[in-house]
């Protein structure tokens, strides 16, 4: 467990170091790419898939930094009644937490991305839209933010992964991301799954990743 302070709290981040792979570069003591992972509103309810995704990610040669974002307002969960007024908050936690990140020894600077999950990738999209740092974005049916319906910012190459029958982030807003992207002649993928929800399972999930492991090895 690793800690930066942001707006004058303690965020708590979990650590997982890269443990294998070829992301390294040449020669094994290189500057590892690093990732930030974004929970949802869900905060570390289901901590252990977190926890999953990270190794996994980490065992491909990539730093990961698992951030406890909702450190920043003192919340388990998000509570919608403040989002928001709170959402504004995160993304600066998150901006804080990229530039972190860049300082991590052995992490290399140029290739910092964000894997988000729902609200996650939410700041995630905020947060790069104004951080070049920010190299590649891995979207886990996220919500487009406001902002970029009315900035129409350029973005950093992204996948894009939702369910068809995502009842909580609807696939409209994967179709409103896409938009964006194609407007700006931005590198990205784009997979929607027929009948899956807010959350993959089955071979969805199976493809998900490996869908994950090509584009940050292609792009980071």
């Amino acid at each position: 467990m690793q800690s930066f302070v942001s707006g004058g709290r303690q965020i708590e981040v979990e650590w997982f170091a890269a443990s294998g792979g070829s992301a390294a570069g040449n020669g094994s003591g290189a500057s590892r790419p690093a990732l930030l992972l974004l929970h949802g509103a869900d905060g570390l309810f289901f901590a252990e898939g977190y926890r999953l995704a990270a190794r996994t990610i980490a065992a491909s040669g990539y730093h990961v930094a698992f951030v406890h974002y909702l450190d920043r307002t003192g919340d388990r969960r998000v509570a919608y009644t403040r989002l928001r007024q709170d959402f504004p908050l995160w993304v600066e936690t998150v901006r804080d937490a990229v530039a972190w990140l860049a300082d991590q020894p052995g992490t290399d600077a140029q290739r910092l991305g964000i894997v988000g999950i729902s609200l996650g990738a939410a700041l995630a999209f905020s947060v790069a839209a104004a951080e070049p740092r920010v190299r590649a974005i891995v979207d886990y049916f996220g919500p487009r933010p406001e902002e970029l319906a009315r900035q129409r910012p350029r973005l950093p190459p992204t996948l894009i992964l939702h369910g068809s029958a995502d009842a909580i982030v609807p696939v409209s807003n994967a179709r409103a991301l896409e938009q964006l992207l194609l407007e700006h002649g931005t590198a990205h993928e784009i997979r929607i799954y027929e009948g899956q929800g807010h959350g993959l399972t089955g071979p969805a999930q199976l493809d998900a990743a490996a869908r994950v492991a090509r584009f940050l090895g292609q792009h980071l």
